[in-house]
């Protein structure tokens, strides 16, 4: 499997290293600003969450009737923000763009299911813009198809650990 396209055979189990390699792929197009590439790791029914952090110091579980950081139901949520982001369409985006570094450690596959991976790691993005520098970090959740030509992320829950943010959160900080 090559780091540019992850295709292989359908028939190929996912090693920790292809995973790892998927992982890091999917980040690097966050860095790259290259947000085309970055939408073909979702799968189209795919949900995007970010749970906030109630006044217990406990996660919101319920996007639908709790307050979250960011959520979208599917990758026409997703694809609509790259939209944005893409055509300075949103109040949230300006110019210039932030410069992201991502940093991920301590993958774990959690389990594996036939075609499908359920994955832990930790992450730490340092974002740049308006010459001021802000790290946010946290854990991920994620789910992975792997019945296709491409493994696709069916499934994504961001837990941000650092809730104090300066700055509007947006889908390039996780």
């Amino acid at each position: 499997m090559t780091t540019a396209t992850l295709e292989r055979p359908a028939t190929d189990v996912m090693s920790f290293e292809d995973i790892q390699a998927f992982l890091f792929a999917e980040a690097r197009a966050l860095d790259d600003r290259d947000w085309d590439t970055w939408l073909t790791f979702y799968h189209k029914d795919c949900p995007f969450w970010m749970p906030a952090w109630d006044d217990f110091d406990t996660l919101t579980e319920d996007p639908q009737n709790e307050m979250s950081l960011m959520y979208y139901p599917n990758k026409q949520g997703i694809e609509d923000r790259v939209f944005r982001i893409k055509t300075d369409r949103s109040s949230a985006t300006s110019l210039p763009e932030p410069r992201t570094n991502h940093y991920l450690s301590g993958i774990e596959v959690l389990s594996r299911e036939g075609s499908e991976i359920k994955l832990r790691f930790n992450w730490q993005t340092l974002s740049y813009r308006y010459a001021e520098t802000d790290t946010h970090w946290g854990t991920s959740f994620y789910s992975i198809d792997t019945s296709g030509p491409k493994p696709l992320i069916t499934d994504k829950k961001v837990v941000l650990k650092n809730d104090h943010i300066h700055h509007v959160i947006d889908v390039y900080h996780t």
